[in-house]
């Protein structure tokens, strides 16, 4: 059904990792280490600055795919991975983009449900790779039957 999806990519799009943003999403994910909005704790870290929570990048805009029509309500958050070359730090410009990498079919007692695959990717200025997500989303039968109307 989205099998010809598989190898599509959004562009490029520009996000910025406010230091606003980061304390309300560590205040929402209930992780208040002062790494990730304390100044002090900041400059005296490691980092030299304050870093994001492993998974800010949720909030990130990772651009359209062209053509992937898929359900704006019932799709199923099934599975998410991050992976670090180094922590998001505050203040910096984050180039995301994302890539359908998968699609596969099952039968169940609901009933054929789709896996999507989706890796997203976040580079700094210079292009070089600061993290990937994987992402799987399930499309139920109920679903399905919706896409393309």
């Amino acid at each position: 059904m989205l099998n010809e999806m598989i190898g599509k990519r959004s562009k490029k799009v520009k996000n910025v990792v406010e230091r606003g943003a980061v304390k309300k999403f560590a205040d929402a994910i209930g992780d208040l280490h002062p790494i990730y909005f304390d100044e002090e704790t900041g400059k005296q870290s490691k980092y030299q600055n304050n870093i994001a929570p492993p998974t800010f990048p949720r909030v990130f805009d990772f651009g359209e795919i062209e053509g992937a029509n898929l359900p704006s309500v019932g799709l199923i958050h099934g599975e998410q991975r991050y992976h670090y070359e180094r922590p998001l730090l505050v203040g910096e410009e984050v180039f995301c983009y994302s890539e359908i990498t998968d699609y596969v079919e099952k039968s169940g007692q609901s009933g054929w449900m789709g896996f999507i695959t989706f890796n997203r990717y976040g580079e700094d200025q210079e292009g070089n790779l600061i993290f990937t997500e994987k992402m799987v989303g399930i499309i139920t039968e109920a679903v399905r039957k919706g896409i393309g109307k």
